[in-house]
């Protein structure tokens, strides 16, 4: 964990969710959240966020979509612009998430420009990076890693309280992850490359700029990646349907 920094923990839902089975379970996350040291929040399916948000006002939750658009309106059929999320209730985006890489082939330029999207419309961006199982056994994993970040992040990212999820892809929805030396490496070394970056002081400097890990957290593996220096959080795929799973990967934070 980075001295002096909130740790988030947050939940993607993914493609999961109806009305009947998501407002309980919002409501459930929410009211275990009092008193503890994380931040939480939770990315609903689309259809969702309004309703979530509703459910949460006035509680300790925030509420995120999982993307946007890099347009704030126009004929992009069956997309949604960052304004709506924010008009919806929503405070994050999720950006770049690895099933979105490979599904929809998105990264570079585009990709930045839906970081400066969602910035411009006053949500908090949470970018996505993270190498394949044969880029790390080839041993480009902090190559990538790297590359990825250089192409995303626009000048403002840090000023923004922008925040960057590690999420090895080979470790999504698989039960497997990284030793927390190989966790630790690529923390460590997204530090040091945000530092170098952004490197004003405080919050506006890559100093304190949020590292989330993601891919397979649950209550048995959380406190120990938590531990981890430059681990400020997890973001959360599966375990996130589950509130006691939830709360219990929050309260591993501190």
């Amino acid at each position: 964990m980075t001295p002096g920094v909130r740790p988030l923990i947050a939940g993607n839902w993914k493609m999961h969710g109806l009305r009947a089975d998501a407002l309980p379970l919002a409501r459930e996350v929410a009211g275990g959240a009092a008193g503890l040291a994380a931040e939480l929040l939770v990315c609903p399916p689309f259809t969702l966020v309004a309703a979530v948000a509703e459910a949460l006002a006035g509680t300790a939750v925030a509420v995120g979509g999982q993307d946007c658009h890099a347009a704030a309106r126009g004929a992009h059929t069956g997309d949604v612009a960052a304004p709506m999320l924010r008009d919806a209730g929503a405070t994050y985006v999720i950006l770049g998430h690895s099933e979105r890489r490979q599904a929809y082939g998105e990264g570079g330029a585009g990709l930045r420009a839906k970081v400066e999207a969602a910035i411009a419309a006053g949500l908090t961006p949470i970018l996505c990076v993270g190498e394949s199982e044969s880029q790390r056994l080839a041993g480009e994993a902090e190559a990538v890693v790297s590359a990825q970040l250089a192409e995303a992040l626009p000048e403002g990212f840090a000023a923004a309280g922008g925040v960057v999820a590690y999420e090895p892809v080979w470790a999504i929805g698989t039960g497997r992850t990284p030793t927390e030396a190989d966790i630790a490496a690529i923390h460590g070394a997204m530090r040091a490359q945000l530092v170098r970056d952004f490197p004003a002081g405080g919050p506006q400097g890559g100093g304190t700029t949020r590292l989330l890990y993601g891919g397979s957290v649950k209550p048995g593996n959380a406190a120990a990646i938590l531990a981890l220096p430059d681990v400020d959080g997890a973001l959360v795929g599966g375990a996130s349907l589950v509130a006691a799973d939830f709360l219990a990967i929050a309260r591993a934070a501190g």
